[in-house]
């Protein structure tokens, strides 16, 4: 089957699977580095200030409910 259909135009790989982690970052490396990459320029992102009105209370909810003591 490797003989019929390994062609230039879709080539096989095959990965050794003895170790099935090393496999795995094996395979994963060799797809990535088929793919053609350019570092694209980015600008930085501005956030806009953060609005605190009616912000939530988390603690509102809580207020009458027995909870267990947090030791660590």
């Amino acid at each position: 089957m490797f003989a019929a259909t390994n062609t230039n135009f879709a080539p096989w790989y095959i990965v050794r699977s003895d170790d099935k982690r090393r496999a795995r970052l094996n395979c994963i490396h060799h797809l990535l580095s088929l793919i053609p990459y350019e570092k694209v320029p980015q600008k930085k992102g501005t956030l806009p200030d953060r609005i605190m009105d009616d912000a939530y209370d988390d603690l509102a909810s809580l207020r009458g409910v027995q909870l267990v003591a947090e030791r660590w």
